[in-house]
C-alpha cells in the first residue's frame, strides 16, 4: 500500500470488501498450533501475538461461553495486543491507542456489573438455569432441541460475544495506517454508554428490590388479599419500569451501540457511508435483534402469569423509557 496516503490507508481498511478478505484468507488461522504441554504456553504466547487479532477472536470465541466475561477478554485484547509485543522503531513500547482503552474500560464496567448482578441471583449456581429455555425445552421436541442448543445456545450466543466487540478491531486497524486524536464522537460513544449503563444498573436493582420484597411476602406467607400494589400485580411497574417495559434492556443496547460508535470515531471527520455502516455493525445489530425476540418471548410468559400485564403493556412504552400513559390503577378498576 506504499504511496497511498495514510487517511485512504486507514478508510480501505475498514471497508467490507477488506473484512470480507479477512475471514477468506484467515479461514486457515482458525485453529491453535499443534504443540506439547511442555511448550505449550510459549506456542499460545506466539500464536496469539503473530495471528490476526480479528481471527484470533473468532477461534476464541467458539470455547468459553461466559457472557459477562468474555468480551471483556477481548477487549483488553484488542487494546493490549501491539503494546504487548510489538516495539516502535526506536526500540520504545507501542504506545496505547486511549480509544481502545476507554472502550475497553466501559465494556470493563459492563462486565463487572452484569456478573455481580447474575451472580447475587445464583445465576453462577449448578442448579441455575434460564426459565425461559425451561419453557422451550419443554415445547419443543427432544431432537429439535438438541440443534437448538448446539446452533443457537452454544454457537451463535458464544459467536455474538465476539461481534459486539468488534468495533475494537476496527478502532485497531484504522490506527495502523493513521492515528485518529479523540474527537466528540468519542464524546459522544462514552456518554451513550454512560448513560445507558445508568439505566440498567437503575432498573436491575429496582427489580432486585422488588423480587426481595416478593421473597419477603412469601416467606411470611401472607394472603392475596394482604398484598398491595407491584407485589399483588406480580410485576414491578414503578420507577423506571413506569416509563419502559424493559428500561434495562434497552440500555443494554444502548451500551452496545456506543461501543460501535468507537469505530466510526477512529475515522472522523472522514464520516462516509462505509464509515458510518462499517462491517462491525453486524454485532450490535445482531444483539439489538435477539432483544427484540427475547423480550417478545418474556412478554408472552409473563402476560400469560399475571393477570394485569396486558394493560401494562397498554399504558407503558416497549422498550424505549417514553412519558407513562394511562395510570395502570385506572385501568385495572375500569376492567375490574
Amino acid at each position: 500500500m506504499d504511496g497511498i496516503p495514510p487517511v485512504l490507508q486507514m478508510l480501505q481498511s475498514m471497508s467490507w470488501t477488506t473484512f470480507k478478505n479477512i475471514l477468506i484468507n484467515g479461514y486457515s488461522e482458525l485453529r491453535f498450533p499443534d504443540t506439547d504441554n511442555s511448550k505449550m504456553l510459549v506456542d499460545f504466547i506466539w500464536y496469539h501475538a503473530r495471528a490476526d487479532p480479528f481471527i484470533f477472536v473468532i477461534r476464541a470465541s467458539m470455547v468459553d461461553k461466559l457472557w459477562s466475561i468474555i468480551p471483556v477478554f477481548y477487549a483488553l485484547h484488542f487494546t493490549l495486543h501491539h503494546w504487548l509485543y510489538f516495539t516502535q522503531d526506536n526500540g520504545d513500547a507501542m504506545p496505547l491507542n486511549y480509544r481502545l482503552v476507554i472502550a475497553a474500560c466501559l465494556i470493563t464496567m459492563w462486565g463487572a456489573r452484569l456478573t455481580y448482578n447474575f451472580y447475587r441471583k445464583g445465576g453462577y449456581g449448578m442448579e441455575y438455569e434460564d426459565h425461559r429455555w425451561v419453557v422451550l425445552q419443554e415445547k419443543i421436541p427432544i431432537g429439535l432441541w438438541f440443534i437448538f442448543n448446539t446452533t443457537f445456545i452454544c454457537i451463535f450466543q458464544n459467536m455474538l460475544l465476539a461481534a459486539i466487540v468488534v468495533p475494537l478491531y476496527v478502532v485497531w486497524r484504522a490506527n495502523l495506517f493513521n492515528s485518529v486524536p479523540l474527537n466528540i464522537v468519542d464524546a459522544a460513544a462514552t456518554a451513550l454508554f454512560l448513560l445507558g449503563f445508568f439505566l440498567e444498573v437503575k432498573a436491575d436493582q429496582q427489580q432486585w428490590a422488588f423480587h426481595e420484597q416478593k421473597r419477603l411476602a412469601a416467606e411470611a406467607k401472607k394472603r392475596p388479599d394482604e398484598l398491595t400494589g407491584d407485589v399483588k400485580r406480580g410485576f414491578l411497574t414503578h420507577g423506571l419500569f413506569k416509563y419502559s417495559r424493559h428500561p434495562n434492556f434497552f440500555g443494554e443496547m444502548s451500551m452496545w451501540w456506543a461501543i460501535y460508535l468507537f469505530s466510526v470515531a477512529a475515522a472522523y471527520p472522514h464520516l462516509t457511508t462505509e464509515v458510518l455502516i462499517n462491517p462491525s455493525i453486524v454485532g450490535v445489530i445482531a444483539l439489538t435483534l435477539l432483544f427484540q425476540v427475547s423480550t417478545t418471548m418474556t412478554e408472552r410468559l409473563t402476560s400469560g402469569k399475571y393477570a394485569s400485564y396486558k394493560l401494562y403493556q397498554k399504558t407503558t412504552s416497549r422498550l424505549i423509557p417514553l412519558p407513562a400513559g394511562t395510570s395502570l390503577d385506572k385501568l385495572e378498576k375500569k376492567n375490574a
